[in-house]
């Protein structure tokens, strides 16, 4: 694919993203007029939860990347609303917009901006509840999830904390955040295979309903090596972290499908083709390459899926075949194969990722 095709590319995306970004989640907000565990004003979350927060963090990195101020100006204006209408309680989910805007944060050195980062931080470290062995429990808007590990947690919380460690030099935030990558892998490693299953629960001790869920491993992909790029890890975790790394790619170039796209379960391919898995995979894959973590070997694994990424990029700019969000398959692996496809902030922002990732090839 040329240069020139990935720009446009990313300018259509951008642009589309603005619309989808302030679109209102029906079915999220009406589950929350019953179901809110802090009971506070529902309009809080309309436009503040993890579907926003990754969206966010993929129009970050193209500022940061292009230099281009119309992104950061959106950046500023989401979160300036934001703050009009107050922030949300504090969970997993919610903590995913923090991410970008402490990058913000940092590169306008706005104290306010900061301020908020350094509250929510420390709610993380001291606040948010934990399972055995100290794992971030993956509490939500709407569920609590007790003792229970969600592959979703490194991307949403964990890399924030790790950002505010570097940001405020707290070594007890960095060393938080790399413990939580290896309680998550010790839990959701999938031994046969390599990948990782969505989730544990300590209370039963085992993994659901063992789906190897498309969007759930590419959260680990990704940010197993954006993680590098925010802090200095010991060598010895690092070894740990890059061989779980090259375990779940080995497997994902096994499972890729001809059209270079993924499942939604990876290894089930009656399960429906996926858009955000396939960006969040190739996104990882060339994020790892180019900082040395991964093989080469694995560069054409990418480029088939950037190449099928970019054919569902409607001229709209809307990413297409994009699952909507995907709580716990408890009970049955066909639970994922019924989630619906819509168009999502996160398709968007992980479709933008994969297409910044790949303009280093050129």
């Amino acid at each position: 694919m040329e240069e020139q095709r990935i720009k446009e590319l990313l300018e259509v995306l951008s642009s589309s993203f603005q619309k989808i970004l302030y679109e209102d989640d029906e079915q999220f907000l009406e589950n929350m007029k019953d179901n809110n565990l802090a009971g506070d004003d529902v309009r809080k979350y309309q436009h503040w939860e993890w579907t926003q927060g990754v969206g966010l963090y993929g129009l970050w990195k193209l500022y940061d990347k292009t230099g281009d101020v119309r992104y950061k100006e959106m950046l500023d204006r989401f979160y300036d609303e934001a703050f009009k209408t107050g922030l949300p309680a504090k969970n997993i989910n919610t903590t995913a917009p923090m991410l970008p805007l402490s990058f913000l944060a940092e590169a306008e050195k706005d104290e306010r901006k900061m301020s908020v980062c350094r509250q929510w931080a420390e709610a993380v470290m001291n606040e948010y509840p934990r399972t055995e062995e100290g794992g971030l429990i993956h509490r939500t808007s709407d569920s609590k999830n007790e003792g229970e590990l969600w592959d979703d947690t490194l991307f949403m919380t964990v890399l924030f904390l790790a950002n505010m460690g570097r940001i405020e030099n707290r070594q007890d935030y960095m060393d938080e955040a790399v413990y939580q990558y290896l309680v998550h892998i010790k839990y959701l490693t999938d031994r046969k295979t390599g990948l990782f299953y969505h989730g544990w629960t300590f209370n039963g001790r085992n993994n659901f309903a063992e789906g190897l869920w498309g969007r759930g491993n590419s959260w680990l992909t990704a940010s197993i090596p954006e993680l590098f790029t925010i802090i200095d890890v010991p060598p010895y975790v690092k070894k740990y972290l890059v061989n779980a790394l090259v375990g779940q790619v080995d497997a994902l170039a096994r499972f890729q499908d001809g059209s270079g796209m993924w499942h939604t379960l990876i290894d089930d391919k009656t399960s429906y083709l996926e858009t955000s898995a396939t960006s969040g995979f190739g996104y990882g894959i060339l994020k790892g390459i180019h900082e040395g973590l991964l093989s080469d070997k694995y560069k054409d694994v990418a480029l088939k899926a950037l190449k099928a990424v970019a054919d569902r990029v409607a001229e709209d700019g809307v990413v297409k075949d994009v699952s909507y969000g995907t709580p716990m398959g408890r009970e049955s692996k066909d639970f994922y194969k019924e989630i619906p496809i819509m168009p999502m902030p996160y398709g968007q922002a992980m479709a933008m990722l994969f297409f910044i990732e790949a303009l280093w090839e050129y």
